[in-house]
């Protein structure tokens, strides 16, 4: 007997009752105003604090100079955090926000200094493209400040559609990529 497969196609995310699946998750967090290291901190330590998300690694922290912002813009502080997760890519994207706002992100333009940037970059597999998230995240494989410290903590990462992590590097322009061995993220 030959089986056929399921004329419905079940999206995980929007599945309610039971369990939904574990996806492993990329963030990209980032600050260049005040306490920046105080900042990354205070994101890893509120991902750690979130249900259904469990922190896999931290990157070291990395300094950039910012990419297309206002000449009187301070560097960047910059890791990248790994998460396993069962929440749906919005609400992450929603956790993300709130993150942000704890730490009085301003929202006033693109390339604008900022307390603190928490990036969705991938979520497993997932490819979404809506009013309010396109994933993975559009950008990631041209900035060394995501590649580099992804590439640290998850060799085999990889951006979906785009390619690995570690073959991608050697497009972008990693040299103002600095890493900051005397700055620490705790766990």
């Amino acid at each position: 007997m030959t089986e056929t497969p399921t004329p419905y196609v079940l999206d995980a995310d929007t599945m309610t009752g039971g369990m939904r699946p574990i996806r492993q998750a990329v963030l990209a967090i980032g600050s260049n105003l005040g306490d920046r290291l105080g900042r990354l901190q205070g994101a890893v330590s509120a991902l750690e604090d979130t249900p259904e998300v469990t922190i896999v690694a931290v990157s070291s922290v990395y300094e950039t100079d910012p990419l297309s912002s206002p000449s009187h813009s301070g560097k960047f502080l910059n890791a990248v955090v790994l998460i396993d997760t069962t929440l749906t890519i919005h609400t992450l994207l929603d956790r993300g926000f709130a993150i942000e706002d704890a730490f009085d992100r301003s929202r006033s333009g693109p390339n604008a200094p900022r307390t603190l940037d928490v990036d969705l970059i991938v979520v497993g597999d997932r490819v979404c493209e809506d009013d309010s998230l396109t994933l993975p995240h559009p950008r990631a494989h041209e900035r060394g400040f995501v590649l580099v410290p992804w590439l640290e903590i998850d060799p085999e990462g990889e951006i979906p559609g785009k390619g690995f992590v570690a073959d991608l590097i050697g497009g972008v322009d990693t040299e103002g990529v600095i890493q900051r061995k005397d700055l620490e993220i705790i766990l």
